[in-house]
């Protein structure tokens, strides 16, 4: 796997804020993590990456409640939050992110395919964002990574600026 451009920069922002980052998957099993240690030196601030596919995974090792996977299924904007949040407690990161959805080829929970949540929690808190991807299995999954790398970058550089980073 060659590295992609969106974690060459992620690793860079990383490795220049003396930040480090865990993921913790589920529609993307474990793509995230392996983008990024695509990266040469990706080492120096990859702490580790838990793919959670399944529910229980969530509940059990990513500390998500299961009263909210319950409520709402796990493509929420809630869950991808729990998920970023327990990753970065769990491995000890600066950062933590996660990715939660629908990769297809047909709907799940009742939301089409495409339909994705990432987190990113990180010193200035956790935030979401929902992406309404298309294509084929194969292309939510890497635009879910790409997506999710760049907007980590943007986040590290913003609480860089403000030396929380």
């Amino acid at each position: 796997m060659s590295p992609t451009a969106e974690a060459v920069d992620a690793i860079g922002a990383l490795r220049g804020a003396g930040a480090t980052v865990a993921t913790a998957e589920s529609l993307t099993g474990g793509l995230v993590c392996a983008t990024l240690v695509a990266v040469p030196g990706a080492s120096e601030v990859v702490r580790g990456s838990v793919v959670a596919y399944a529910a229980d995974v969530k509940t059990s090792t990513l500390g998500v409640p299961v009263e909210l996977i319950a409520e709402r299924g796990t493509v929420d904007a809630d869950v991808a939050a729990a998920m970023a949040l327990g990753v970065r407690e769990r491995l000890g990161a600066t950062y933590g992110i996660s990715t939660t959805g629908v990769a297809g080829p047909g709907p799940d929970e009742g939301k089409p395919a495409g339909t994705v949540h990432v987190a990113v929690a990180g010193p200035d808190g956790v935030r979401t964002r929902l992406l309404q991807l298309s294509g084929d299995r194969d292309g939510i999954r890497t635009g879910t990574v790409a997506a999710l790398l760049s907007w980590l970058v943007a986040r590290v550089g913003e609480e860089s600026q403000h030396g929380r980073g």
